[in-house]
């Protein structure tokens, strides 16, 4: 096992490199399944260390091996892509590309990957190979798919992640045991009524009124019908429907997303929704299509993997910065897919600043202090060199 010291040591030398890195990174985003010319950035990095690096892996992924002694191999997952946002963030380095910014952290996700594939390549050999993925199509929930299709998980008998977290202080490392994150599903609900004028009601079936009911039944049933320590929750975010002010509307589409963190729930979720929806529509004669498209599962992580990485952060940074986190989170990530392939963990890597507001990820205005990629770094690198010894 190598020095924990040592290898935060090794991190804070490339503080200032890593620094150029990630504001390179930061001014030009691309989008998702459009990282062309990150990925080949990435790549000339990961061959300038010496690791064999295949391009194009995941479509724009890429995936680079440290090698080290005999299987089992372990790897290293971070992300590459931005978001269709205009950055109002006023930085020297804010985004060259009207329209896309990397506002939840991947630029810094892609620097801490780097980052820990220099560390852990001057410390070679180690005693088992390790595999850097670097990601694409985050945010839309593919990239993942994509790279293990691609055969990125191939021997892969252990997988460690991270997600920057505004809500933490730069340098604090967020430890979670067991669900990190929510499966996120979508709905689709389409509400069919008869349309008719807007002065005689009686004689149409308003699309919009029952519509309206349906979205207020599933909020209230949601509390009365579901184990409140088992969260569900439902956001109908897009409506569309209707034809004129004075048209009774025969027609009106629902879209939305289902967030849920116990499987079993999950499981039933499709079945509840079709039988509250049904009774709505039943009741006052209207008819109706329900899609439900499974989506993103939870991210459990591993309780090895997880001890690994809190060990790692206590060694390295101390025990005061490091927070074991009470509750997940509803948002979705990914990162679960790589999971239905081989154990993993993902931490919350502090970034928030200490003096002033720290704007929620997605937002134009969201930043990152950079002092968090030294620990972000010797966090993975860490539990990477500590995972053979136990």
């Amino acid at each position: 096992m190598h020095s924990l010291p040592a290898i935060r040591s090794l991190g804070e030398k490339l503080a200032p490199r890593l620094g150029e890195i990630r504001r390179h990174l930061h001014a030009h985003p691309e989008l998702s399944g459009q990282e062309y010319q990150t990925s080949a950035y990435v790549a000339r990095v990961l061959s300038s260390l010496g690791l064999q690096v295949q391009e194009g892996v995941g479509k724009t992924g890429v995936v680079a091996d440290l090698r080290g002694g005999d299987e089992p191999r372990l790897a290293v997952r971070t992300d590459m892509d931005a978001l269709p946002i205009q950055e109002g963030t006023n930085l020297e380095f804010s985004s060259r590309y009207p329209g896309v910014m990397h506002a939840c952290g991947h630029d810094l996700h892609t620097t801490v990957g780097l980052g820990v594939a220099m560390v852990l390549a001057q410390l070679a050999p180690l005693p088992g190979p390790v595999r850097f993925l670097f990601q694409p199509a985050e945010e839309i929930a593919q990239g993942a798919a994509w790279m293990i299709n691609d055969g990125a998980m191939e021997g892969v008998e252990g997988i460690f992640s991270l997600h920057c977290w505004p809500a933490l202080p730069a340098g604090t490392i967020g430890i979670r045991y067991g669900g990190l994150t929510a499966a996120a599903d979508d709905l689709e609900i389409v509400i069919l009524g008869e349309s008719g004028h807007g002065a005689r009601p009686h004689e149409a079936k308003d699309a919009i009124w029952v519509a309206a009911q349906v979205i207020t039944t599933l909020q209230q049933a949601i509390s009365r019908t579901h184990n409140p320590l088992r969260p569900v929750v439902i956001t109908i975010g897009q409506i569309q429907g209707g034809r004129a002010g004075n048209i009774i509307a025969d027609r009106v589409e629902l879209r939305g997303t289902v967030r849920s963190l116990d499987p079993a729930t999950r499981a039933d979720l499709p079945a509840w929704l079709d039988q509250v929806v049904a009774g709505v529509c039943g009741a006052v004669g209207a008819r109706y299509d329900l899609t439900y498209r499974a989506g993103v599962p939870t991210v459990h992580n591993d309780s090895r993997l997880t001890q690994l990485l809190e060990s790692a952060a206590r060694q390295t940074l101390g025990d005061d910065q490091v927070v074991v986190l009470p509750e997940p989170s509803l948002g979705a990530e990914d990162f679960a897919y790589y999971l239905s392939h081989a154990p993993g963990a993902m931490f919350r890597l502090g970034v928030g600043f200490k003096d002033r507001p720290n704007p929620p990820l997605h937002h134009p205005r969201f930043t990152v202090d950079e002092t968090a990629l030294v620990p972000g770094i010797v966090t993975l690198a860490g539990a990477v060199c500590n995972y053979w010894s136990t």
